[in-house]
């Protein structure tokens, strides 16, 4: 075994460790720690995957932007967990559901097959102009109104927050 593979498992028994955590934690905030964790691991994944604007954004806009905006919302509700109430047919079904999808997973991956790379983008082109400019370009080019449908939707979102939490403090 090489280095790298003996990373890759190392990350990915972080991730899965970290991503169980964010399902079992008692208190909500040690939930949105986990999650950041597991983000970090996903951003470890692109860097490896030779995708270092991936793994920026990955850590810039999840483990940064939105786990902020996780983390003032459970402040702001102040979600109180009662530790002695247990659902065990939440728990039952809870794990059903993943074992069915762990399993399914697991089909797909032995009895599937890797598509190859279409489209217009080579090796060669990224090497050339890089990870970044080419997804600028395609992004304010050929995917430039689903962009601002999303930046929309984002700031309707965030006024809808704004509204509900002003209404909610007075």
């Amino acid at each position: 075994m090489d280095i790298t593979s003996v990373f890759f498992a190392i990350v990915t028994i972080v991730a899965i460790v970290s991503a169980l955590l964010v399902v079992t934690c008692k208190n909500p905030i040690n939930s949105a720690l986990s999650l950041v964790l597991t983000f970090f691991c996903l951003a470890t994944y692109y860097a490896m995957l030779d995708a270092p604007f991936m793994a920026a954004i990955q850590i810039i806009v999840y483990a940064g932007a939105i786990m902020v905006l996780i983390v003032f919302t459970i402040m702001l509700l102040n979600i109180r967990v009662d530790a002695n109430k247990k659902h065990t047919h939440q728990i039952v079904l809870g794990s059903v559901i993943g074992i069915v999808t762990l399993l399914l997973a697991g089909l797909f991956i032995i009895k599937g097959n890797v598509a190859a790379p279409t489209g217009p983008i080579t090796p060669e082109m990224i090497a050339q102009y890089g990870h970044t400019e080419l997804i600028g370009t395609v992004m304010f080019t050929e995917f430039l109104l689903p962009f601002e449908v999303t930046s929309i939707l984002l700031l309707a979102a965030m006024v809808g927050a704004v509204v509900l939490a002003k209404k909610k403090l007075s």
